[in-house]
């Protein structure tokens, strides 16, 4: 299939090219760094921004909403939402 933008640079303002899990961690950090966050099935994330020192509680965070947040982790404590993707 051809792609017509497969020799377009990326960046935060297009698409994501790529999706994946993110299950959330006491420590780990997201790999790799997403654009946006979907959020499958809601609740709250605690979470902490790629370019921020301390954690934010997001709460009641509705099923299928797309989180415009770089996200460098998503912590297991204080998480409720569940089937979280990253978008890349």
């Amino acid at each position: 299939m051809a792609d017509r933008f497969e020799y377009q640079s990326d960046s935060l303002s297009l698409p994501a090219r790529t999706t994946f899990a993110i299950t959330p961690h006491a420590t780990a950090e997201i790999d790799p760094l997403p654009k946006a966050i979907f959020v499958g099935t809601g609740g709250n994330i605690m979470l902490r921004a790629v370019d921020s020192n301390t954690d934010v509680l997001l709460k009641n965070v509705s099923p299928g909403q797309i989180l415009d947040i770089r996200a460098r982790f998503i912590r297991a404590n204080g998480t409720t939402a569940s089937d979280i993707v990253g978008l890349a």
